[in-house]
């Protein structure tokens, strides 16, 4: 059959609805909300198609509200992530060679029926499993990744269709764009529904099989995904799903033959001490895993005194504090000139005085709740240090409150030590750390800010002054591999802004783009001969 018959449409993003007030997608989301709230669902290790019931189990409640319990979710013990190594491997060869517009039509579906069908729910099932807001989940759990889906399509028809030139009559010359030889482990962060969702999906969707093992903190949700992905036409096998801790997985999992590659997005150590293990472990494989990571970030706004105040303000607001500040992209640092000083405080404080707090059932709650205890436990740690400290002072906010949630008030410190904890290491919280410096030291401040840390994920300049953007532009280009100009440093889009970093960011190889997808495939270069030679001779050896 002729594949280029079959053209996948270029994609466009999702919409983001906005959810108004006696809009028909608030009046579902709501009773979605209140469906699943009411329900306890157990959530199965799924392995090969088959679900699977352990002797563990976790119990699942929403970070917002300890009295909410949603389910619980059965843990993969040894076994189970051996059976899903081998039922990966099992279902490689059939789902390699299925024809690749075969494959498109499966996750094609699956954004069909997360656009339509599936939308409320696996929005509010964001909401109350980790804690977004409406407008969070749906830009997040909705139209990322749709996205994702759609255009993972679109660039893997793109990178299918390159082929290699002929120059030369009587040959005909192909690249062969295979799967990876072996399974894929997807390990996935709890933060975000379509990373969650894109991490085993888009080496899938290159014809690999998938293990995935989603973070402890987030399970309902995935857990939907694959339910919708099965109900698209995925075959059983090609993800297999092994919530587990990752001491049970780690030395089973890299230890593995036919370990084939990593898509990961976490921690930086974490990342750091699974390149640490497959390197010590490279001899046993069959071929070299590919490795691709988004890791941490400690992610910046620096502002010149050209800046627009109110632009300025509310970028440090929404990047540092939505989602509770829980994104590996969120404003975590800022560099203000002493001339805007007074007066950013003095809006900073105003604009953070309106925020409010509380459950996502509340539509008019700018934040919830941290995710869980132990993050809750860690993010006031670093508080009470600055609280404590010589030479930092909470200058907003610094509450917490844990008794029906996990709360913490939006919070900014300040500080005129570049090496202070909370403006040095990546905390993951609601709090912005903020230094202050003399109008004169622009240049010397961006290289600071270039140099700070081991970090380069997001970050932002804002300035109305042509010659200082250019000059934070030259200076910061290592410092971020997600730069933005007069604009928060997180919200990414797919397709419009591929994402990832470099340094102690991870790999940047770019979600949300065809960067990311070629790295799921291993190509055979392919050269036919129409009219071989049946001779040894060259013209230039004939007799004279």
């Amino acid at each position: 059959m002729n594949n280029s018959v079959f053209k996948v449409p270029a994609p466009v993003n999702e919409p983001v609805l906005e959810y108004r007030e006696g809009s028909k997608e608030k009046a579902e989301l709501k009773a979605a909300l209140k469906e699943l709230s009411e329900q306890y669902i157990e959530i199965p290790v799924i392995v090969g198609g088959k679900n699977v019931k352990t002797d563990n189990f976790v119990e699942i409640t929403a970070p917002f509200d300890h009295n909410i319990k949603l389910g619980k979710y059965y843990q993969a013990g040894e076994n189970e992530v051996k059976e899903a190594v081998k039922a990966s491997m099992d279902a490689r060869k059939a789902w390699g060679k299925m024809p690749w517009f075969q494959r498109a039509g499966i996750f094609l579906k699956a954004a069909e029926l997360m656009s339509t069908k599936y939308r409320a729910l696996i929005n509010a099932a964001t909401m109350l499993s980790i804690g977004k807001t409406a407008v969070q989940a749906e830009i997040d759990s909705a139209c990322e990744l749709i996205d994702f889906l759609r255009f993972n399509v679109h660039y893997m028809q793109q990178i299918y269709s390159e082929q290699p030139m002929h120059n030369s009559k009587g040959l005909w010359n192909s690249i062969q764009y295979r799967p990876l030889e072996g399974f894929i482990l997807a390990l996935t962060p709890f933060n975000f529904t379509a990373i969650a969702g894109n991490l085993p999906t888009a080496p899938a969707m290159m014809g690999n099989t998938a293990v995935w093992k989603p973070s402890s903190d987030a399970v309902y949700v995935p857990y939907l995904i694959l339910k919708i992905l099965k109900e698209a036409g995925l075959p059983d096998g090609v993800i297999n799903f092994i919530p587990c801790k990752s001491s049970v997985m780690s030395d089973i999992i890299f230890s593995d033959r036919d370990f084939g590659g990593i898509h990961f997005t976490g921690g930086t150590s974490t990342f750091k001490t699974i390149w640490e293990t497959i390197g010590k472990n490279v001899w046993n494989y069959k071929s070299y895993p590919r490795i691709v990571g988004e890791t941490g970030g400690k992610d910046y706004i620096f502002a010149h005194n050209s800046a627009d105040m109110d632009a300025l303000v509310t970028a440090s607001v929404r990047g540092a504090f939505e989602y509770q500040g829980q994104k590996c992209s969120a404003a975590s640092r800022a560099y203000i000139p002493n001339s805007m000083k007074d007066e950013y405080m003095k809006k900073m404080k105003e604009v953070i005085g309106t925020i409010k707090m509380g459950s996502p059932f509340d539509f008019t709650n700018f934040m919830t709740a941290v995710v869980s205890k132990k993050a809750f436990k860690d993010i006031t740690g670093y508080i009470d240090f600055a609280k404590e400290a010589s030479d930092a002072e909470i200058a907003i906010g610094g509450n917490y409150d844990d008794t029906k949630g996990w709360f913490i008030e939006p919070t900014v410190i300040t500080t005129q030590n570049l090496e202070f904890k909370t403006f040095k290491e990546e905390i993951f919280v609601p709090v912005l750390t903020v230094t202050f410096y003399d109008d004169a030291k622009y240049e010397e401040y961006l290289e600071l800010c270039n140099s700070g840390n081991e970090y380069a994920l997001t970050g932002a300049i804002f300035a109305q002054d042509r010659l200082a953007i250019n000059t934070a532009f030259e200076i910061l280009e290592d410092s971020a591999g997600n730069f933005y100009i007069n604009d928060k440093p997180t919200g990414a889009v797919v397709g419009q802004q591929p994402f990832g970093g470099g340094r102690g960011s991870g790999t940047n190889d770019k979600a949300g783009s065809y960067l990311n997808l070629i790295r799921w495939v291993n190509t055979r270069t392919v050269k036919e001969n129409f009219v071989p030679p049946v001779s040894i001779g060259y013209p230039h050896i004939e007799a004279e």
